[in-house]
């Protein structure tokens, strides 16, 4: 009970933009939609409430058991909340190291979970210290969660040793941020401002032959590349701006043969050739609506009425030597798709996001955290562009190479070559819950068979 209700507090005040999105662009009441965010947070407060049973158990053993058990407790229901139901793993508790020096490089032999493995492993450390009264937790947990990021640091970092690495050259792009208003209905006087406004911008980022523009997702919206009605005027605009010599990688609706609609990026090359990524993960109630028959009001939060498919495979755009994998907006937050599609052969990761959907909240620095991480995770340079930012190129340790603020407006100017090499957590993803799960196990089963 302790562990939901302290669930249920920590996402009330930690996603309170719900609220936001669903009364400015969902058009509900206030009230309705505070009543949503506690749906929501009553939820989610439920891994919380499983971490608190298993976790209880584990510190119930004490000593090395409890220090053990407790942080792969967490771990193992971090890692049940990436995927089930479709899964939601904003926020894990890695991302409160961000900025702790070799942190984010650590989580390219462990992942996300390892670093959430390690601050929790700190904690408790802590924390039997104080209940024991014996200092030796605390220095054992400093000992241990620090020193492989301490000997990252002492290493330089997790770059390759050998050139084979990364690509022989550096290509330029341009990463758009327009900050754009976030019209939702056929306002057209707005929509054309936008439209023309994110074009304009375009022609003057195009200062470099073969240079890649990345624009935001919806920055075209309501136009549609490969328009059912026919309207050519997003297809026609990106095939004069590839006649000025730059590609462009974009975000626009695509109509299958059969009519399902998927939310899609696609890079438009100089010479007409189209390259398309479907979006796997989508935004519940957002992107698609469970039992919407009983929720209409949410088909005016998704672009095409809530009604998108998720596409089925990890397709790779191919730009000169590059192969670029794809996460639009909200698939930033999935470490487990980022990693596949690396396997996949990706050298390079972009994601466009309209974070406008968020307002001035807390949404969209947290949705650049986890962009933080799946680039140091896979040791890949990761390209984002947002409308209202933040837009930026990140390392492969995570650091921030360049970077355009919220609510600025500007392109970017970046050139960036591919890596080739795979990390550790890139080859097996699934090891770090698979010893949390054997040490969850040491803590509650051992000393179970003794008093047995």
């Amino acid at each position: 009970m302790l562990g939901w209700v302290h669930g249920v507090a920590a996402w009330l005040t930690s996603i309170p933009w719900i609220a936001h999105t669903l009364q400015s662009y969902g058009g509900l009441p206030g009230p309705v939609s505070f009543a949503l965010l506690l749906g929501v947070a009553l939820y989610l407060g439920l891994y919380r409430a499983l971490f608190g049973v298993l976790g209880a158990i584990a510190w119930r053993r004490g000593g090395w058991r409890a220090l053990l058990g407790v942080p792969a407790a967490w771990v193992a229901v971090e890692w049940l909340r990436t995927w089930f139901l479709e899964g939601f793993p904003w926020n894990l508790a890695a991302y409160a190291w961000t900025d702790l020096p070799g942190a984010l490089p650590f989580s390219a032999f462990g992942g996300a979970l390892g670093v959430s493995f390690l601050l929790l492993f700190f904690q408790v450390g802590c924390a039997l210290a104080i209940a024991e009264k014996r200092w030796k937790w605390f220095l054992a947990a400093l000992l241990v969660s620090l020193s492989p990021m301490v000997a990252i640091q002492l290493k330089g970092g997790t770059e390759p040793e050998s050139s084979t690495a990364t690509s022989t050259t550096a290509s330029p792009v341009r990463l758009l941020q327009p900050n754009i208003t976030n019209a939702i209905d056929l306002q057209w006087e707005e929509i054309f401002r936008n439209y023309n406004k994110v074009l304009s911008q375009s022609y003057e980022a195009c200062d470099e032959p073969g240079a890649l523009l990345l624009w935001p997702e919806s920055a075209a919206w309501p136009f549609e590349f490969d328009s059912p009605t026919g309207d050519q005027r997003l297809r026609s605009d990106l095939e004069a701006l590839n006649r000025a010599g730059c590609p462009v990688l974009f975000n626009s609706p695509h109509t299958a043969a059969d009519g399902g609609i998927f939310n899609s990026a696609f890079l438009l090359s100089p010479g007409g050739k189209v390259e398309r990524y479907d979006k796997r993960k989508l935004v519940p109630w957002g992107e698609f609506v469970p039992l919407r028959d009983l929720f209409p009001w949410v088909g005016r939060l998704a672009r095409s009425a809530g009604d998108f498919r998720a596409g089925k495979s990890h397709s790779l755009l191919t730009w000169g030597q590059e192969r670029i994998a794809v996460g639009i907006c909200y698939e930033v937050v999935f470490p487990q798709e980022t990693a596949a599609a690396v396997r996949a052969g990706a050298t390079l990761l972009a994601s466009g996001s309209n974070d406008a959907w968020y307002g001035n909240s807390a949404a969209r620095a947290q949705l650049f955290r986890a962009a933080r991480f799946r680039a140091a995770e896979n040791r890949r340079l990761l390209l984002r562009s947002a409308i209202t930012g933040i837009s930026g190129l990140i390392g492969p340790e995570g650091e921030v190479l360049a970077r355009l603020g919220e609510d600025e407006e500007g392109a970017l100017a970046i050139s960036v070559a591919g890596r080739r090499d795979l990390s550790p957590y890139t080859r097996f993803p699934g090891l770090t819950p698979v010893l949390c799960g054997l040490f969850l196990a040491f803590a509650i089963v051992r000393r179970s068979r003794r008093e047995t």
